[in-house]
């Protein structure tokens, strides 16, 4: 078992649990590495990529990160893999592979 999960659940105890499972608080993702749920896993392809950013604000997950105005390879501690950037990417710089993590 991953040991950062391993913590919370010595952590967390049911009783400390919301109704529902609801999140109370805001930048939960961040301390939580969800992209280990991902079954499968886009591929970025530099050489194809044209830079648009079509991607970016699509993804779900804010799992493309920028810099310079360039976006970069993912974010896999977040990324979901659900396929929404590779369906949108005009040039095919994105590409799903089936059961990579």
């Amino acid at each position: 078992m991953n040991t950062d999960i391993s913590r919370l659940h010595e952590a967390v105890s049911w009783q400390q649990l919301t109704p529902g499972c609801t999140i109370t608080g805001s930048m939960t993702s961040a301390a939580f590495r969800t992209g280990e749920w991902r079954v499968d896993t886009p591929r970025f392809l530099e050489e194809k990529c044209k830079q648009c950013l079509m991607c970016v604000p699509v993804c779900p997950d804010s799992s493309i990160p920028v810099q310079d105005k360039k976006r970069l390879d993912f974010d896999y501690d977040h990324c979901k893999g659900c396929g929404i950037c590779a369906a949108v990417c005009p040039f095919g710089a994105i590409e799903m592979r089936k059961g990579e993590k």
